[in-house]
């Protein structure tokens, strides 16, 4: 089995007899061993169980059983997402202390059901409040394609051990872009759902009004595959909308005739790199897409969710920060305590524009069926890094990676980030990401134009340069 193999190509490999979850499991299980170190991705390899997962799941298949579809895939989760045995870290130095998970998150046990199988936990940014990748606690997360970048955040070890081909499917949570930028950054696809799509029940909470969870895999039909397996109802989680599963991967090859896009101007054109404009315009290309749209206010829509997440960061966090500020990473709880200083009132403005911006967003779907915008501003940046220059301007690196994907969470849309190899030349060899939004609900709009994009070769995956 290659180290570069999809999920959706493991599981028909599995299902046909070809190979065994055994095998694959112990392919993977020593990738870990042998690559893990160098990135930094994993903190927990959970290889007891998931050995005994694939016997069992062998043995089912023997016996005649149907396998599901994704029979023997590796899979790790993001941790702060829960996994029986284990503490729920969310990257922090705290929650060490907190005793392990009884139980699975449901996410964890819809994938098993479908056949995957859980290799371990990933690396994070403290308690998701992050865009590089770099943890106090930890560790620094490291770029597969240049172990001197960041992976980005807060999903970090879910996109670098993707992109490093560990694993061919991670859970990640995205609350301000924290699935789109490791994806951007590691080269990988993503899919962050709409608001209240998957459940996030058993997962630990950073702000539950923008949270949401979902997959990073390396093909789109991995994602599609991972996502129709998490969807349904779950009353666990009051954020989780009562919507019957409507699977994406049955029209995932539909293509995108008929089909309306157009790429985000103004904001979206505005602060970007060279190279992440060159990303958009030959996606855009790709697409024959010569319209653009105006995302009014989107950076009005930016300043609201930095409001609205660091008062609710610093709600949840509050006594934590009172009886063990120490523990916290220093530029995590200093931005935490400024957000417990924020004013109700503004609070409250910044909702009150919320609503009046989703409005204005949607009525933009009257006319388009799906927007195209960059995902980060430039590739990775070094680790370590504190400032980047965006448009002749010298800006901090950790609060303006999310420059393009927090006004599009802020309002729980769906997006798929699809990776884009920079040019020969540029962008020193890295991969960068672009968003493919869709209207509410319409995930499968955003798979089918991602799926198009990697068929005609423009969204790829690059193997990185790993030494074993």
């Amino acid at each position: 089995m290659s180290d570069w193999t999809t999920a959706t190509a493991i599981a028909a490999d599995v299902a046909a007899r070809r190979t065994t979850a055994a095998a694959t499991i112990a392919a993977c299980l020593d990738r870990v061993a042998r690559l893990a170190p160098r990135l930094n991705a994993f903190t927990a390899v959970t290889a007891e169980r998931a050995r005994a997962r694939a016997a069992a799941l062998d043995a089912s298949i023997a016996a005649g059983a149907t396998p599901g579809p994704l029979a023997g895939v590796p899979f790790a989760v993001k941790n702060l997402i829960d996994v029986a045995g284990l503490p729920t870290l969310a990257g922090s130095r705290i929650n060490r202390d907190h005793p392990p998970a009884a139980a699975d998150a449901p996410l964890v046990a819809r994938l098993e059901a479908a056949g995957a199988i859980l290799v371990g936990a990933r690396n994070m940014g403290e308690y998701a409040y992050d865009f590089t990748g770099e943890n106090a606690h930890d560790g620094n997360c490291r770029n597969p394609h240049d172990l001197s970048r960041m992976a980005g955040g807060s999903s970090s070890g879910s996109g670098s051990a993707v992109g490093g081909g560990l694993v061919p499917l991670a859970l990640g949570s995205d609350t301000n872009g924290s699935i789109r930028v490791p994806a951007s950054f590691n080269g990988v696809f993503g899919l962050k759902p709409t608001y209240g799509r998957l459940t996030r029940a058993g997962s630990f909470p950073f702000v539950s009004s923008l949270d949401h969870l979902g997959p990073l895999c390396r093909s789109v039909a991995d994602l599609a595959a991972s996502y129709d397996a998490m969807q349904g109802y779950d009353p666990a989680d009051p954020a989780c909308v009562d919507r019957p599963v409507e699977p994406v991967s049955p029209n995932l090859d539909t293509g995108v005739e008929g089909l309306r896009i157009a790429t985000a101007g103004g904001y979206f054109r505005t602060g970007a790199s060279a190279d992440a404009l060159a990303a958009l315009d030959a996606i855009a290309a790709a697409l024959g897409v010569e319209r653009s749209v105006e995302i009014e206010d989107a950076a009005i829509a930016r300043s609201a969710a930095y409001v609205i997440t660091t008062a609710e960061g610093a709600a949840l966090h509050l006594s934590r920060l009172k009886t063990r500020p120490d523990d916290f990473d220093a530029d995590v709880r200093d931005r935490l305590i400024a957000g417990a200083l924020v004013p109700a009132a503004v609070v409250a403005q910044a909702q009150k524009f919320r609503r009046l911006y989703r409005a204005r967003v949607l009525a933009l779907f009257d006319g388009v069926d799906a927007i195209l915008a960059p995902a980060t501003p430039c590739v990775a940046p070094k680790i370590g890094e504190k400032t980047f220059v965006l448009d002749g301007v010298e800006m901090p690196v950790r609060p303006n990676i999310g420059l393009y994907t927090q006004p599009i969470s802020f309002i729980g849309l769906p997006v798929v980030a699809v990776p884009v190899p920079t040019a020969p030349g540029r962008g020193d060899g890295l991969p960068i990401g672009v968003q493919v939004i869709a209207p509410p609900w319409r995930e499968d709009i955003a798979l089918r134009v991602a799926r198009a994009l990697e068929a005609r070769g423009v969204a790829r995956v690059l193997t990185p340069k790993l030494e074993a």
